[in-house]
């Protein structure tokens, strides 16, 4: 009887703890088990740990893929000396937008993506590998070219997107993905406001110009302490972090440095304000960004550049208001689809 007691409060306890992971946002999943746990029958996700792996071919392969992560500027960058293996345009660093090497809760995590692949991909046009997008992000957030999709720097990222999706069981959405979603305003973010606001907030690491602080001279392969926003070394215009939505969002649960979603020091006025102004600002070009979404009823409500679908201008799908845009493209559906229009909201 009272063992029988004892199993039942442990039990308890091992339940509410979920339940405060849970209502906390931490990942809940069956990569890791307490032993507790198992003589409950319930089971915790957590990010697995990269320093347990053996040393073989495999531990040193997703090692490989995480440097590649947090260090790409040393590796694959415009400065590194065989020229060769310059597939990078820029001296970013992926862990620039994945942060904390892709493990942080709406710092675009990577873990739980393995097992996502192959989907369709609505820019593309067609179902997309994770080789594939990878590439999208050599080729757009890097400003470079892609990765042969056989070749060693390739299979080590795969590799480590692998390892940090462990024990996530197939079809298994973990919290904490993308950039989170803060409320959006009625109105055209200002990057006027955002101005005054970047200059309070963010100048200080990121610089008056937005060029970042390097580690080191411009000639070396040692990437920056703190990276450029915009200008001739920042991702370019085709990149994700070029959207509205996506940056501002990323600043509002991440930024200023240290920051995380359970403790945003930014509102959601400055966050959208300090992106507009952010995204206001002159940055690589990327060729080709009119064959994006063939579907142009698929294409993103902030996506900068055109065509469009929906007569809206690009100054509007650049800085919102988003809400009459999204109202126009789902009556634009209805009617390609046969059906009634839906009610104005």
């Amino acid at each position: 009887m009272l063992l029988a007691c004892m199993r039942s409060c442990v039990a308890a306890g091992v339940a509410a703890l979920a339940l405060l992971l849970l209502l906390l946002g931490w990942p809940v999943g069956p990569a890791v088990t307490t032993s507790f746990a198992q003589d409950a029958g319930a089971t915790i996700w957590t990010v697995p740990e990269i320093g347990a792996l053996p040393d073989d071919a495999n531990g040193r392969l997703v090692r490989r893929g995480r440097d590649l992560i947090t260090a790409t500027y040393a590796h694959i960058g415009p400065e590194v000396a065989d020229p060769a293996n310059r597939f990078a345009g820029n001296n970013l660093a992926c862990g620039n937008c994945h942060l904390q090497a892709g493990t942080k809760k709406f710092g675009i995590p990577l873990f739980g993506l393995f097992g996502k692949f192959p989907h369709y991909n609505a820019r593309l046009g067609a179902e997309m590998t994770i080789e594939d997008r990878l590439n999208a992000c050599m080729t757009r957030s890097m400003n470079g070219r892609a990765l042969p999709a056989g070749g060693p720097e390739m299979q080590a990222l795969v590799a480590y997107i692998k390892f940090l999706s462990t024990g996530v069981a197939p079809g298994q959405l973990l919290p904490g993905m993308g950039t989170g979603n803060m409320p959006e305003l009625d109105q055209a973010a200002d990057p006027t406001r955002g101005a005054a606001s970047y200059a309070s907030t963010c100048g200080a690491c990121h610089g008056p110009n937005g060029a970042g602080i390097r580690r080191s001279l411009p000639t070396t392969d040692l990437g920056y302490m703190m990276p450029p926003l915009w200008g001739s070394d920042s991702f370019n215009d085709g990149a994700g972090m070029a959207r509205l939505i996506t940056a501002a969002n990323f600043l509002h649960f991440n930024m200023p440095h240290g920051v995380d979603y359970l403790n945003p020091q930014l509102s959601p006025e400055q966050s959208w304000d300090i992106a507009a102004y952010v995204l206001s600002q002159p940055r690589p070009h990327k060729a080709g960004l009119d064959k994006d979404f063939p579907d142009l009823l698929e294409k993103p409500v902030d996506a900068p550049y055109g065509p469009y679908a929906d007569g809206f201008s690009e100054q509007q799908h650049k800085y919102g208001p988003f809400a009459p845009i999204r109202a126009a493209i789902a009556k634009l559906k209805a009617e390609k689809a046969g059906g009634p229009s839906p009610a104005p909201r």
